[in-house]
């Protein structure tokens, strides 16, 4: 059966949609596709100067549209459940630990009245969105970030412009986050999304392969994003605790989370990686509205992987 293919850049790194045509959908295109995440990059990247949230960051009042309003309240959501270990107020330090569009502050690592003094300007309560849409924040210095949701929201407007179109079956990927509808047509059966393996050296590319169907799934993982030390040899990763101000040191490498929709799957899976292996768990009991697949490493330094039920492995 004939599909449609599309590539391209977005929110830093790139797209691939595959589109299976229905009965009755209407024609769509590249240019289609780049709208939407044109219009999502102009609210909410913090790499361009002169957007919504660059602009309220430097301490403009402003009011927010549609995409900013849909994220800051998945954020929220995420935020009260996981007691604050999801914020994306976090900008200020990620900035500081030199994994933002900021410059790197100088010794961060030895200085712990740096992080103290960015610190209290941490919190998603300092945050307000009005009736009328403006946001206002408590502190000039509140500086919100949230590439930690942005990739998972664009998916699912890329996703939801397809829907509108009367599209039922196909598969949206930003940066490795992935929204999956109906099935893969051209092979007649559920769309297949592998997981990275995060220790290269001693193993394959993938370390699974997940079966998705009407669902999405974003991975958080800190075997990419770090840096060492040159003076310690300690190794820095880009996921940092809000309640420390440093960057996390646990057993999790990698957690993959399934859910409805991929702007909570990609919230969540950042969250997971500030609570580690134990603490995701727990977690995960009570949310049974979520699937999870988490790589960690046990006592001995062994890879071992941890699924909830309705994961389905392909193997």
């Amino acid at each position: 059966m004939s599909s449609y293919f599309f590539q391209g850049d977005a929110l830093g790194t790139t797209y691939h949609v595959k589109i299976f045509p229905s009965q009755n959908s209407k024609p769509v295109s590249k240019q289609d596709i780049d709208s939407v995440i044109e219009a999502i990059n102009n609210s909410l990247s913090t790499y361009r100067p002169n957007s919504l949230i660059s602009r309220i960051n430097k301490g403009e009042v402003l009011k927010t549209d549609l995409h900013f309003v849909e994220v800051y309240n998945a954020a929220e959501k995420i935020y009260f459940e996981t007691d604050g270990l999801y914020d994306p107020t976090i900008g200020i330090l990620v900035n500081a630990w030199g994994f933002g569009p900021q410059k790197k502050i100088k010794n961060i690592e030895r200085d712990s009245s740096i992080v103290d003094s960015l610190k209290k300007f941490v919190n998603y309560k300092f945050l307000h969105l009005d009736k009328k849409g403006y946001l206002r924040k408590r502190y000039p210095q509140v500086y919100i970030d949230y590439n930690s949701i942005a990739k998972g929201y664009a998916i699912d407007r890329v996703g939801q412009m397809l829907a509108d179109k009367g599209f039922k079956n196909y598969l949206v990927e930003i940066g490795g986050e992935v929204l999956a509808k109906g099935k893969n047509i051209a092979k007649d059966r559920a769309w297949l999304v592998a997981i990275d393996n995060p220790d290269r050296q001693h193993g394959n590319k993938f370390i699974s392969k997940i079966a998705l169907s009407d669902q999405a799934i974003a991975t958080s993982g800190n075997y990419r994003k770090y840096y060492v030390d040159k003076k310690t040899g300690r190794k820095y990763v880009h996921t940092l605790n809000p309640k420390t101000g440093y960057p996390v040191q646990q057993h999790l490498l990698s957690a993959s989370v399934i859910a409805n929709n991929c702007t909570l799957a990609d919230g969540y899976a950042t969250a997971f990686m500030v609570m580690g292996f134990e603490k995701t768990k727990r977690f995960l009991q009570k949310h049974p509205e979520l699937e999870a697949f988490l790589v960690y490493s046990d006592e001995q330094g062994h890879i071992k992987t941890f699924k909830t039920k309705g994961v389905k492995i392909i193997e």
